[in-house]
């Protein structure tokens, strides 16, 4: 009798490597995350999601912002211990978290609202209180079907 004994494959996941995870919060800008250290802060946000293979989608205008990162779990686990103790300034609240087949973003992509027509459009099709941006008055399926009206033309 032969038993075969091998070491686990390399190409075996442990850690949820090949779950793909789909973030998605909400924050508040303070007085000193806005204009150019928020401009700075997002750049930094880009090339550590770059670096690590994360993808986000992030809609931000000078009061608020929705992002949204998917990426392998283990990551995303890490990118949110990181947002509750690095960034807590900024109020991070978990609207969404989900498994997905296959990621919507490519890339780091980010809409900053204005208070244009088009700007007014995306919000009044996903919010219909008012024009205002604020997503801490939206339900997680008004800021997941938001996120997909800004970033549709992608």
């Amino acid at each position: 009798m032969h038993i075969a004994t091998s070491q686990p494959s390399e190409n075996r996941k442990r850690h949820g490597e090949h779950i793909i995870l789909s973030l998605t919060y909400i924050g508040k800008n303070s007085d000193s995350n806005n204009g150019i250290e928020l401009a700075r802060l997002l750049e930094q946000w880009r090339r550590n999601n770059e670096k690590s293979g994360v993808t986000s989608a992030l809609v931000v205008n000078d009061n608020y912002f929705i992002q949204n990162i998917e990426g392998p779990r283990p990551l995303i686990n890490e990118i949110l211990v990181k947002l509750i103790n690095e960034y807590s300034h900024l109020g991070p609240h978990l609207s969404m978290v989900e498994e997905v087949e296959v990621r919507r973003w490519d890339g780091f992509l980010l809409k900053y609202l204005t208070s244009s027509v088009e700007d007014e459009e995306y919000t009044l099709k996903s919010f219909s209180a008012g024009a205002d941006f604020n997503p801490y008055l939206m339900k997680s399926t008004q800021i997941t079907s938001f996120l997909k009206a800004i970033f549709a033309d992608t």
